[in-house]
């Protein structure tokens, strides 16, 4: 932009003058209804539920305003009461302090007269002040405090209904003494509701979070406390989410807009990231081409910028990873696979120019995983995390000049 006041025009008129503005959210309700169903109300074949679900998908697709707008609706409308906490939302407290926090708040709501959260339940036989606990809510967390399987216990006997904790970005807990105890105790919690017989409710376990690998090892991997549970993705958004969009811009006077086709590819184009395709309409607005030949280069340049973050993390792993990335990225959709084979590590010695051993590109996968740029997909089978940063590396790949390195080609790019 010429003019930053022109940016935040186009940006308000797009954001506060338009329709949207009475009803801003895209509510993906059967989505949510599905989901909320299989939770509360499995079938034979889905009782795997009560063990806990893992959600993940990659950051920024809308997957927190997914669980605070609609499932967690969904799942009040069934009757649950819904406990949320997002591990993100203060990174200066651990996430042990910020689950008995969102904990504690849910019992004060309930132990005192006329909450929101109490009308809810006013079908209980509760006293005037609220429900009455055995234990001293302000010590929950502390030492000497109830347990949480104390705790979730009497409150699914008290609500007499399903308890649903939602734990957003649920890899934070990973890593430390705290985290793990947390996991432990919730695991522990889970297993002291749902193994009573006749138990008015099951505690439900959701976590989601954006590193696929580690949200998915915490249900697959037997040292971790909820091994067993289900492991899933997160469903992107889609064309009707864009459809929506489009159709809603259409009443706004003065606003250029690409077809709907051409807005969906690029809404494919930045990863499905809701916030991307508000840019890039954004931009569009200032540009003097057609909109259906400007909105494709608009899209192609902002994923390119969001895409550096991960490469710069990627050539900071040097020469090998982008060897082994680079493997990865030439699979299938649903990944690579023999990274260990002879044939790859022949092949990663003759890219780098130097012997590789096993245990070199082992060492390697774990560090590229936990950096999130691939996670394992199954036994032996990896895939990039993020699958436009895997679109973006084909495309510099095509760039690249003949004998040239994919490190190299990627700094050529550049």
């Amino acid at each position: 932009y010429r003019d930053l006041s022109e940016a935040d025009n186009y940006q308000h008129q797009i954001n506060e003058d338009s329709p949207m503005s009475a009803n801003p959210f895209y509510h993906r309700d059967q989505y949510a209804a599905d989901l909320a169903q299989q939770l509360l109300k499995p079938t034979a074949l889905q009782v795997q539920v009560r063990s806990g679900v893992f959600l993940s998908g990659i950051r920024r697709i809308g997957k927190t305003t997914f669980l605070r707008q609609d499932l967690i609706p969904a799942l009040e409308a069934k009757g649950a009461l819904v406990i949320y906490v997002d591990l993100w939302a203060d990174r200066s407290k651990s996430p042990a302090s910020l689950v008995h926090e969102a904990v504690r708040t849910t019992l004060s709501a309930l132990a005192a007269p006329g909450t929101k959260l109490l009308e809810r339940f006013k079908g209980l036989n509760v006293g005037a002040a609220g429900v009455t606990f055995g234990f001293q809510v302000d010590a929950v967390g502390k030492p000497g405090g109830a347990t949480l399987g104390e705790v979730f216990t009497e409150l699914v006997d008290k609500v007499r209904s399903d308890v649903v904790l939602i734990v957003d970005e649920v890899q934070q807990a990973l890593g430390t003494e705290d985290g793990n105890n947390l996991l432990f105790a919730l695991k522990a919690a889970r297993d002291a509701v749902n193994t009573r017989p006749g138990t008015p409710g099951y505690l439900l376990f959701v976590g989601t979070g954006s590193h696929k690998s580690l949200v998915a090892d915490m249900a697959t991997r037997r040292t971790q406390p909820f091994a067993g549970a289900v492991s899933t993705g997160y469903e992107p958004l889609d064309a009707d989410f864009v459809r929506w969009k489009h159709e809603q811009l259409q009443q706004l006077d003065g606003i250029k807009l690409p077809s709907q086709e051409v807005m969906y590819q690029g809404f494919l184009t930045v990863g499905q990231r809701p916030e991307a395709l508000q840019n890039a309409l954004v931009l569009l607005q200032s540009r003097p081409e057609p909109p259906d030949m400007a909105f494709p280069i608009i899209c192609t340049t902002l994923a390119a910028a969001a895409s550096e973050v991960d490469m710069a993390t990627l050539e900071s792993l040097g020469a090998l990873a982008c060897a082994i990335f680079d493997r990865i990225v030439q699979g299938n959709e649903s990944g690579g696979s023999g990274l260990f084979s002879a044939d790859a590590i022949n092949g990663y010695a003759a890219q780098i120019g130097m012997a590789v051993d096993t245990p070199q590109v082992q060492n390697m996968v774990d560090r590229m995983i936990t950096a999130n740029l691939i996670h394992r997909q199954s036994h032996g089978v990896y895939a990039v995390a993020d699958p436009f940063v895997r679109q973006v590396w084909r495309q510099r790949k095509a760039m690249q000049l003949p004998g040239q390195s994919a490190e190299a080609g990627t700094r050529q790019a550049d």
